[in-house]
């Protein structure tokens, strides 16, 4: 049987296929969908873990224990996860496991374009990179067959448009797969140095083990039609050069990326006349077909960021350009990127971007939209976590600084907070500074697509569990001064950013209110009875058109310049009022039932 699914689609059914018995996550476009996939395979024990560490760290253990496991991420996410990863390698596996980094050449929610096939080089670990859906699950099967064989862990990196993108797979059968029993070994699994050293060595000659493999695998492989010109391309690429040059080129085509296989690129390199490495972000491929003596056209020629697409390789190649389409162009209108309409973070930044001599240190998820307009209420974002920490710092420095009236306010969100903003916290409360920290919580991990997380109570099958408190978290650490806001309340956000502001200690506010795009669960109707039920309207005999309601931001709210005065499309109103409080003269009014 044959079924259109994307490639993270394909991921999940691959680990199916393989027998997998455990899998764990965190969510980040674009690998969301692989372990949503998974979770819907009964045979499957899938978890949200509250990182990208501790996911692959659970997948480390349940190897271990003798059951095949993957754990998946986004490409930054294996920064987070780097310090097990590497070890993993040198101890290696009892079954099979597979990590699987997403990586996004052209940044579309990401704060970096890193090339994750480095992770594979400096970590010495086998790397499979698929290029269409089909290759996503056979190559994955595969993956778990090397990881045994070699007693290592397999980086499998797709990329966005390899993720998200759908093609016909062949569905076949899942293999029973028995867990393996469980030895201890204390000379494997204790990564001491006078164990890791000789662990170091076998990773080493498993690279010249698998060089064999890499030349004579079926993922590499040799299309010759004409000799004129020769493509070394790998995953996403190889179409994309498909694309351009159909059969009037060779190709190269890797799937299996680490080591390369050095005879298979000789061989190929001796029949072709002119050869470009096609390939997005580092010159991983050419860097090495260049250390083997053969000349070639890479990152020389073609840029290192962005996607390769198929108009890019044109361009750069044949001097080709795509004519513009200037109705199309026209008809498009722009439109940044803003908070939803209700969005519960609208009235926190409305009110924290009109204080004064505050910074404002900013973290990865939906609020950081609040760095732009109308707010300007956000002005740093470096990494899951780093809003506290960072903020930490400065604050630290501002208060050397003699006379200095600077106060830090660090922002993030509440599955942010338990990815690694945790750790943060308990470094101010360690050290003490006067951190100002606000917990923005929607009730949900809202970015990558309303995943719950340690804070919802739900599990990614929906089971009730415990709903790990925010609150409890801080005050634990050691914080005297913890308040829990209503953040649709302009009231309570500036009264309690007076309150942490008038203090020489740390604080932590906690902004709760659910996101306008969740799912409510019978716990939220019951704590927010009445939330996302009332529709606003402007009187416009009242409005007297000073635009106050639209410096909250808000889609919904459109001044109408040819009456001047402010409008609400009920069809996006969803009550939270905000605009109703701005407005000095009370044109904005609920629409009474």
């Amino acid at each position: 049987m044959k079924q259109l699914i994307t490639g993270d689609e394909a991921v999940a059914r691959g680990a199916w296929e393989a027998g997998v018995r455990f899998a764990s996550a965190y969510p980040g476009t674009p690998s969301t969908e692989i372990l949503e996939s998974i979770a819907t395979y009964s045979e499957i024990h899938s978890e949200w873990a509250p990182n990208e560490k501790t996911a692959l760290e659970s997948v480390i253990g349940a190897s271990l224990a003798g059951a095949r496991a993957i754990a998946s991420m986004k490409h930054v996410g294996l920064n987070v996860a780097a310090d097990p990863f590497f070890t993993f390698a040198y101890i290696g596996v009892k079954a099979g496991a597979v990590v699987v980094t997403a990586d996004e050449p052209g940044q579309f929610s990401s704060q970096n374009e890193q090339d994750n096939r480095n992770y594979a080089k400096a970590a010495m670990t086998p790397m499979f990179e698929p290029s269409d859906s089909q290759e996503c699950k056979d190559m994955l099967i595969e993956a778990f067959e090397i990881s045994e064989k070699h007693d290592i862990p397999v980086l499998f990196r797709m990329t966005t448009r390899v993720c998200h993108s759908k093609s016909l797979v062949e569905l076949g059968e899942r293999q029973d797969v028995p867990i393996k029993p469980y030895v201890k070994n204390i000379k494997k699994y204790v990564a001491v140095p006078a164990n890791a050293r000789p662990m170091k060595v076998k990773v080493q000659e498993n690279q010249a083990l698998l060089k064999v493999y890499s030349n004579n695998c079926q993922w590499n492989r040799v299309e010759m039609n004409e000799s004129g010109i020769g493509i070394i391309c790998s995953g996403d690429c190889y179409l994309y050069a498909r694309e351009v040059f159909g059969d009037g080129a060779s190709y190269l085509k890797l799937g299996f990326t680490n080591p390369l296989p050095d005879d298979l690129i000789r061989e190929f390199a001796s029949k072709v006349e002119k050869i470009y490495i096609i390939e997005e972000n580092d010159p991983y491929i050419e860097e090495h077909v260049r250390a083997l003596g053969i000349a070639c056209d890479g990152k020389n020629i073609f840029p290192r960021n962005g996607e390769m697409k198929p108009e890019v390789i044109r361009s750069v190649v044949f001097g080709e350009e795509y004519p513009g389409d200037d109705a199309v162009r026209s008809a498009i209108i722009p439109r940044p990127p803003t908070l939803c309409a209700g969005c519960p973070h609208r009235g926190f930044f409305y009110e924290l971007g009109r204080r004064k001599n505050v910074m404002v240190s900013g973290d990865i998820g939906c609020y950081t939209l609040a760095s732009g307009a109308p707010y300007h209420a956000m002005e740093t974002t470096v990494c899951m976590g780093a809003s506290v920490s960072l903020g930490h710092g400065a604050q630290q420095v501002f208060d050397s600084i003699e006379g200095n009236k600077m106060r830090v306010v660090s922002v993030l969100g509440d599955s942010t907070f338990f990815h690694t903003g945790i750790n943060s916290l308990l470094d101010v409360a360690y050290n003490k500074s006067k951190l100002i920290t606000v917990v923005l919580d929607n009730r949900i991990t809202a970015m990558t697509g309303q995943q719950d997380n340690p804070g919802t109570g739900l599990t990614i099958q929906g089971k009730i569990t415990e709903a790990v408190s925010i609150e409890a978290i801080a005050r634990a650490f050691g914080f005297r001064n913890v308040r829990v806001i209503n953040p649709n309340q302009l009231s309570e956000v500036k009264e309690a950013l007076d309150w942490a502001l008038g203090l020489q200690e740390p604080s932590v506010i906690i902004t709760r209110w659910p996101c306008v795009l969740k799912k409510q669960t019978d716990l939220d109707k019951e704590e927010f009875r009445g939330s996302f039920t009332d529709v606003y309207w402007v009187n416009e005999e009242v409005c007297i058109g000073c635009k106050k309601c639209t410096r909250t931001g808000c889609p919904a709210i459109v001044f109408q310049f040819d009456k001047k005065k402010s409008s609400i499309d009920p069809e996006k109103c969803v009550g939270c009022s905000v605009c109703a409080q701005v407005c000095p003269v009370h044109a904005i009014q609920k629409v009474e039932a």
